[in-house]
């Protein structure tokens, strides 16, 4: 025993009052460096050995707020450095359409680094070779008794006196701990070196042969070589040999209307009619709409003043006396099939929509381009 580092002297009590007690004796007596070990939860442990609040909390709270910023920071950078591309007159920062994934990662990196620093902070993994590991004392303090331990680093510490003071406490199954040898094996040895070896070949061999053969045997090949066709793949099944087929002639999708006029855009503006009024509940659509598909390029007031910081061409503005001078069907032209550098707009604006457009234009223009009637009317 005399070679071997003193660790702790350690005692037992038999009641949860008794270990309440000790606890309180030993703060009074004025130890620091000691430790209570019992089968179960004891209430009111914690106020007796005076502990203080946890610093847990701290680090769940630091790694919370850094998958935060991680979060917000990444999405700003997407959709500002990266793909600075604005689409529909969306927000350069949506932070509404955010929070999900910001609240996700927040958590995340909460959770894990919560755990992180339990095992590698508090319980200072991977040394794991605490000396009461395997002891009577810590298998009767997690089964039937209740343990207090005083540990050697103490600066009151003393074997004598600590004996003493636990057995004046009424402890049982008074001892010392002492710290076990610690035993170094070799690690780069021959034999070692050689098992290290085997098992890549095997894991490797292993690998190979699931990912690059039995997945492609029956019945794991099932999903791989189902009935179905490959977008642009070939195909046995017909006898022109092309996968994707055209849709039967004569046939249009249900509730389908052709679009006329489409290589004349001077005969959409003689014989289209806007069929919807100048109405407020018409012009509120038409301006939501205005605003999402169609501000980016032309602003916020149809002026041509691009909102997309140069990534495009800025388009002329809507207010000029060529455009003014347009019949709605002519404009409705422009939407539909789109002209110069301006897609169509027909798959994201139903007809009505686009209708309801051009009469929030009407009104635009009407405001910057107002005639002495309106002046007389406001009088």
């Amino acid at each position: 025993m005399e070679n071997k580092k003193l660790h702790s002297v350690v005692g037992l009590f038999s009641t949860p009052d008794s270990i309440i007690h000790a606890a309180e004796k030993t703060i009074e007596k004025g130890y620091k460096h000691y430790d209570i070990n019992t089968p179960y939860p004891v209430h009111g442990m914690d106020s007796a050995m005076k502990l203080k609040p946890s610093t847990m909390g701290y680090f769940a709270l630091a790694f919370g707020l850094t998958g935060t910023a991680v979060a917000l920071s990444f999405m700003y950078w997407v959709f500002n450095i990266a793909y600075p591309l604005n689409i529909g007159g969306k927000p350069n920062f949506p932070l509404p359409a955010l929070i999900p994934i910001t609240f996700e990662l927040t958590v995340l990196f909460a959770a894990i680094g919560t755990v992180l620093s339990l095992l590698f902070v508090f319980f200072k993994m991977p040394d794991n070779s605490n000396p009461l590991h395997d002891t009577d004392y810590i298998k009767h303090c997690t089964s039937d008794m209740f343990g207090l331990c005083i540990e050697a680093e103490d600066k009151l510490f003393s074997e004598a006196e600590v004996k003493d003071f636990l057995a004046g406490l009424g402890a049982t199954n008074i001892e010392s701990i002492y710290y076990p040898k610690i035993n170094t094996l070799p690690i780069f040895t021959k034999n070692f070196i050689i098992f290290l070896l085997c098992s890549a070949i095997v894991v490797s061999g292993a690998v190979y042969f699931v990912t690059n053969k039995l997945m492609f045997m029956t019945p794991y090949n099932w999903m791989l070589n189902q009935d179905r066709i490959n977008a642009q793949a070939p195909s046995d099944f017909f006898k022109d040999g092309f996968g994707m087929r055209d849709a039967v002639e004569g046939t249009v999708p249900r509730d389908f209307i052709p679009e006329e006029f489409k290589a004349s855009p001077d005969s959409a503006g003689t014989f289209l009619i806007n069929p919807l009024e100048m109405t407020d509940a018409v012009l509120a659509k038409g301006e939501a709409k205005f605003k999402t598909f169609c501000s980016p390029c032309h602003g916020n007031y149809a002026k041509g003043d691009s909102r997309l910081r140069g990534l495009f061409p800025n388009p002329p503005t809507l207010h000029s006396k060529k455009v003014r001078n347009w019949p709605d069907g002519r404009i409705y032209h422009v939407i539909t099939f789109g002209q110069n550098v301006m897609p169509s707009y027909a798959k994201q604006l139903s007809r009505d929509e686009r209708w309801a457009v051009i009469n929030y234009v009407r009104s635009l223009q009407r405001a910057f381009n107002p005639k002495e009637e309106d002046f007389n009317e406001s009088k």
